[in-house]
């Protein structure tokens, strides 16, 4: 009886049932943060280890979507930037623009595509949607230095200047609420997609609709006579592309009280999005 009492003092970890949905045990995530890193550098390294140009893609893509606005929304829509340089104004929109929909996208995949992970080992499942919405960071960073080098050609070549001041502290305070609306949706539709597969469906179509809903391709003083423009303004995410062109360029139509709009936005859908992931997580492998 004393050798069983033993054997039973060296577990290390006890798996206990939630006490509630509330019970989402961030201390847990956070012990679990080596795991983390290492699904991080697996969805970067994997997702193009099998291609020919790799990361390059994370140049190209931008690049090309941007040649794209340009030619469509500049020179055939002739929808004016502002006074930005066009091609800075459509690249700083794609740049956050892409982060969100990679990080909504990725991570309303999270039960389906892990499930032969989550029915073999024990590990707290809030830790692969996180890793996700980090690996879009490495992504987001490559984006962003793209923008930056043709911020730094314009200004060599055009006589553009570059705009450096305290509004460039915004940046990563946007990038931050615009990771967690990412999380939070891609949560709540990962729940939904165990028992109804047709999110996985609409994700795709959704985020293209939700792009021209966003200031991406135009600026919201665009809209000022447009009886659609209130639909645009209440879209959580037009606050923070607004305020990311603010930041880098001091123009726009970006106020803080917007921006408070967005952040209550990121609160209630994190929430929302935790609680009923926890729900499903209970269940999922029963109905994935």
């Amino acid at each position: 009886m004393s050798h069983l009492n033993d054997t039973a003092e060296q577990w290390d970890l006890e798996i206990k049932p939630k006490a509630s949905l509330l019970d989402l045990n961030l201390k847990e995530v956070w012990r679990y943060r080596d795991l983390m890193m290492l699904f991080v550098r697996r969805d970067f390294v994997a997702q193009y280890k099998q291609t020919i140009l790799g990361p390059i893609w994370h140049i190209i893509q931008p690049v090309l979507t941007t040649i794209m606005f340009l030619l469509v929304f500049g020179k055939i829509a002739n929808i004016p930037t502002d006074g930005i340089e066009p091609i800075l104004f459509y690249m700083s929109g794609i740049t956050i623009w892409n982060y969100f929909s990679t990080c909504l996208t990725a991570t309303s995949n999270t039960f389906v595509a892990n499930a032969h992970i989550f029915g073999k080992v024990y590990f707290p499942r809030l830790v692969l949607p996180l890793s996700i919405v980090m690996s879009n960071i490495i992504k987001l960073g490559i984006q962003f230095g793209i923008l930056f080098l043709g911020m730094i050609w314009f200004a060599l070549f055009r006589d553009i200047p570059i705009y450096f001041g305290m509004n460039w502290l915004l940046i990563p305070v946007l990038v931050i609420i615009m990771a967690g609306i990412g999380l939070g949706l891609g949560i709540i539709i990962s729940s939904l997609t165990t028992k109804y597969r047709d999110f996985t469906v609409l994700i795709g179509f959704a985020v293209q609709l939700l792009m021209y809903a966003t200031p991406v391709a135009y600026p919201l003083s665009f809209l000022k006579d447009k009886s659609f423009a209130p639909i645009i303004e209440w879209n959580p995410l037009s606050p923070i592309v607004e305020g990311f062109r603010y930041a880098l360029f001091h123009t726009g139509n970006f106020n803080f009280m917007s921006l408070g709009y967005s952040v209550i936005f990121m609160f209630v859908v994190l929430v929302i999005g935790a609680v009923y992931f926890s729900k499903v997580e209970r269940t999922f492998m029963d109905t994935v």
